[in-house]
């Protein structure tokens, strides 16, 4: 193997990782500085973009430990079969990077993930010895997320829980059927009993001992999961089906969605057409609907034949305009699931309707105060002050939301 310095491994693996989600956005624009226009950057080696569990965004030295791997997963590009350029961390420099980076204060933490080395075993054993010794040895306490692997023996992933914030096992893809075709060496059955024996030891940590004592903390920012969307044909109905009941299941913070990055040399199998990023952003913002605003797949997806989502507009909105017969309703006597389905309507905004309508009769103006996205609201609601009046049953109402058409250039 070709002999590489530190930074070489660095711009190699921080570039491999990209395929991992972990809370930062895969569609942002790259942007660099070095070029002597303007200042900053979007593009340093493996700094990403996270939020902790009290909402605070942190940076993070996003790395694979490897991108060598003995499993031949069609749609990633660092199966074993794929022609990329290779590195390797040793543990001790990922601890040297970490720390460097964190005294310089690049990061405020780390998100490990690897290909796998040897086996799972091995290659997890030296992920918890880089969390180990973070901890225990330089006493690191900033945030860790260690992306752990399902097949290797519980007892490591046991012990990583210890050491890390959060823990991921990703599910690859959502069906079974589809995980055996694409990933013949990953069992989802595994995948499942893994992601249940971290919830359980979560719990587990919960409660106090015989002493009466906590136990140690596990994983204190819970267990969170990454799908890969567009590989494998399923529709935007089946894979949000799949995450509610990974939800469910699992007590997820978080499912995590990445557009398929085809791969040239996969093409007998897997399709050389991104999916629009598009549909990876409509679907974390339907995720969010389910999660916090009382909807289900079924509604989200009634008003499309296909079983996907509406990629011109958001699914809130979409799901308004195929529902005009509940608007427009009044911010004054609305209850608070009807006033979560207000397009422009967010959370707060409707907490802080139904506090202050106890005190006095809202105008529209208050409601722009409180944070609602009037623009997309106004066709949906009445205020003291304000009627929509035909607007919401006009024939044009989508367009004037939907973006323009753009004439492409066919040079």
């Amino acid at each position: 193997m070709v002999a590489r310095t530190l930074e070489q491994k660095l711009a190699i693996l921080s570039d491999a990782a990209k395929y991992d989600a972990s809370c930062a956005s895969s569609g942002g624009q790259r942007r660099d500085s070095r070029d002597g226009n303007g200042i900053g950057s979007t593009t340093g080696s493996g700094i990403c973009h996270a939020y902790t569990p009290d909402g605070r965004c942190i940076s993070l030295l996003k790395i694979l430990m490897t991108n060598f791997c003995i499993y031949d997963c069609a749609y990633c590009v660092n199966r074993v079969s794929s022609n990329v350029e290779r590195a390797r961390f040793t543990p001790e420099e990922v601890i040297h990077l970490t720390l460097e980076f964190y005294r310089r204060n690049y990061i405020e933490g780390l998100f490990l993930s690897s290909g796998i080395i040897r086996s799972p075993d091995d290659t997890m054993a030296d992920m918890v010895r880089i969390a180990r010794e973070l901890r225990q040895v330089h006493r690191f306490r900033g945030y860790v997320h260690l992306k752990t692997i399902p097949d290797a023996d519980p007892k490591l992933i046991e012990e990583a829980g210890l050491y890390a914030d959060r823990l991921s096992i990703n599910v690859e893809l959502p069906t079974d059927a589809s995980v055996r075709d694409y990933a013949p060496e990953k069992n989802p059955d595994q995948i499942r009993k893994a992601m249940a024996d971290v919830r359980v030891l979560k719990e587990a940590a919960k409660d106090k001992t015989h002493t009466g004592k906590r136990a140690r903390k596990f994983a204190p920012a819970g267990q969170s999961t990454q799908m890969i969307v567009g590989a494998d044909g399923a529709n935007d109905a089946t894979i949000l089906t799949s995450s509610t009941r990974l939800y469910s299941s699992y007590k997820l913070k978080r499912v995590y969605y990445s557009a398929f990055s085809p791969i040239p040399d996969a093409s007998a199998v897997l399709p050389l057409v991104k999916p629009p990023l598009i549909r990876e952003h409509r679907l974390y913002q339907a995720d969010w609907l389910m999660r916090f605003y009382g909807f289900d797949v079924t509604e989200i997806v009634a008003n499309r034949t296909d079983g996907n989502l509406d990629l011109e507009i958001d699914p809130k909105l979409a799901w308004a305009l195929a529902n005009r017969h509940i608007f427009p309703v009044d911010v004054n006597r609305a209850d608070r699931e009807t006033l979560l389905r207000v397009p422009g309507f967010g959370t707060k905004t409707v907490g802080r309707i139904l506090v202050t309508r106890r005190h006095r009769t809202l105008r529209y103006d208050d409601l722009r105060r409180m944070g609602a996205n009037l623009k997309n609201a106004r066709p949906f609601i009445h205020a003291l002050d304000w009627s929509p009046r035909t607007l919401t049953d006009t024939a044009d109402l989508r367009a004037r939301f939907a973006p323009p058409p753009e004439q492409l250039s066919l040079f």
